[in-house]
This record gives structure tokens, C-alpha cells and sequence, in this order.
């Protein structure tokens, strides 16, 4: 075999590789913190009113697949990336269906899903400063 032609047919084989390898790995690292099939609908400040600056972060997703609301809450400014009290609450508009987490977390509480189909939904964050941040009858579906 000719020396080129090997060349070429060893950089076919690796870039082959390489592609296979690449493809592979999107999917996973495109998954938000809710699973693949969730998209963000809703990102509100925690804490602006009382301190003057955000002190955590309440994210609101959707999956239409699963017909499911999804909720997480990440401390913010001193209190990003550092083990905390967070917490996030969840549940159908009228109450019902509450899903709830609260602990020391080093970047968020959550996450937390309702089913509502067409209903709306409570969703609270609160924040490492104990402020929080409270929306009732939101992400109506």
C-alpha cells in the first residue's frame, strides 16, 4: 500500500473515531439541571429588594414531553458556590401536588416537579439570606 493512501485511510479511521466519540457525548452534556427535555421558562432574583443585590436565583423549566413543571434554586453574589441553606418549592396553583427541597447545598436546591397540565403553578425560592422570592398562578399551561 502506497504511503499516501495509507496516510489517508489512517486519518479517515481517526476522524471517524473522533466524530463517533463526539456525537456521543452531546446528548448528556446538554441536559439542563431537569433532565434533556426541559427548557427554562422563568428566571427571577432572590434577595435585590432587601440587600441591594442578588443573593440567590429561583429557575423555572418546562418539559412539553412530560408535561412537567421543574424548579431549582442556586445562592448567588456571596453566597454562589458556597455550601448553604437553600430551598425551592413547587406545586399546582390550588396547592396541591407539592414537591419541596431544603438543605445545605453547595450550588442549588431541587430540583423540584409538578404535574399541571393546564394549570398553573406556585413556585418559591429562598435564598442562603433567608429572603425569598414567592410567584402564584405563573407558567399557566
Amino acid at each position: 500500500m502506497r504511503p499516501r493512501k495509507l496516510a489517508s485511510l489512517l486519518f479517515g479511521a481517526t476522524l471517524a473515531a473522533t466524530t463517533t466519540l463526539a456525537a456521543t457525548a452531546t446528548p448528556a452534556s446538554a441536559a439542563g439541571p431537569c433532565g434533556s427535555s426541559y427548557s427554562r421558562v422563568g428566571v427571577y432574583s432572590i434577595g435585590v429588594e432587601k440587600y441591594g443585590y442578588r443573593t440567590g436565583i429561583l429557575e423555572v423549566y418546562y418539559s412539553s414531553s412530560t408535561g412537567k413543571n421543574c424548579a431549582l434554586t442556586y445562592g448567588d453574589g456571596p453566597y454562589a458556590n458556597t455550601t448553604s441553606w437553600k430551598g425551592v418549592v413547587i406545586s399546582r396553583g390550588d396547592g396541591s401536588g407539592k414537591d419541596a427541597d431544603a438543605d445545605n447545598y453547595k450550588y442549588y436546591a431541587g430540583p423540584v416537579y409538578v404535574s399541571a397540565p393546564g394549570q398553573c403553578i406556585d413556585v418559591e425560592g429562598i435564598s442562603p439570606s433567608w429572603t425569598s422570592v414567592k410567584l402564584n398562578n405563573v407558567h399557566c399551561g
